[in-house]
């Protein structure tokens, strides 16, 4: 018989760069964290809730690819390339499409409604303490408007 695994996932309360609150994420799954066997882990994958009128981020990664999916509300994903800056949205007007962003390529996430925004992350590699690939990014030349 098959043993079935049940665990406990923390709400962090998120902060944008000015300290206030812009939202929680809910960490749902983290290879490094998990009490699944190994050959049935996926690399990681968590809920963020984006704020109303907020935006989380800019955040950059140069290991870590992010793939980004608005399950509830609409979101604009707003990433900083070479050419300038490219929007895509996800959520419930826009079919809940899947926005892959590569490393090294810094991202923000837009709410675009007056609730909040659930949105599925499912980074690889996975987040870990030894290695959180976490950069501050500039989008001071970006007018976030809705």
């Amino acid at each position: 018989m098959k043993q079935i695994v049940t665990f406990k996932h923390p709400k962090i309360v998120t902060k944008g760069f000015d300290g206030n609150p812009n939202g929680y994420l809910i960490p749902i799954y983290n290879i490094h964290e998990s009490p699944i066997n190994k050959q049935q882990q996926p690399c990681q994958v968590y809920l963020t809730v984006v704020a109303p009128q907020t935006v989380k981020g800019p955040h950059l990664h140069m290991v870590r690819w992010g793939l980004f999916t608005c399950i509830k509300g609409n979101i604009k994903i707003i990433i900083k390339t070479s050419l300038g800056y490219k929007e895509y949205f996800s959520g419930e007007d826009y079919s809940y499409q899947t926005v892959q962003v590569p490393s090294g390529l810094p991202a923000a996430l837009q709410n675009q409604g007056v609730d909040e925004a659930f949105v599925l992350n499912m980074p690889s590699p996975a987040w870990s303490p030894e290695n959180q690939d976490d950069h501050h990014a500039c989008f001071s030349d970006y007018s976030f408007r809705a």
